[in-house]
């Protein structure tokens, strides 16, 4: 079982910055792919960017060039660096961990908002 807790998420004006971070336990955080997902109230959930054990990182076109995920396994945390934001970011973020070896073993966080408007 792995336990994820996001933080970073609030409000920001267009154009800023924000950091997201999901602090990982319960497990061995180098062993999963780690993930950043945002959702709109009555829309899918869909992947903002991933990074996987070997550091290979993949971004939705949306976010490419603005966003940045990385990775820390002493500490088991993933950070998603926001950029140049824009009000369609807007959504609540769930980070997401996979193990590299089984597709049983899939956890999410509880999500926190971000909120981008003047």
């Amino acid at each position: 079982q792995v336990q994820l807790v996001e933080s970073g998420g609030g409000l920001v004006q267009p154009g800023g910055s924000l950091r997201l971070s999901c602090a990982a336990s319960g497990s061995i955080f180098s062993l999963y792919h780690m993930g950043w997902y945002r959702q709109n109230p009555g829309k899918q959930r869909k992947l903002v960017a991933s990074i996987t054990t070997l550091l290979t990182t993949n971004y939705a076109d949306s976010v490419k060039g603005r966003f940045t995920i990385s990775r820390d396994n002493a500490k088991s945390m993933v950070h998603l660096e926001m950029n140049s934001l824009k009000p369609e970011d807007t959504a609540v973020y769930y980070c997401n961990a996979k193990h590299s070896m089984s597709k049983k073993y899939d956890y999410w966080g509880q999500g926190t908002q971000v909120t981008v408007s003047s």
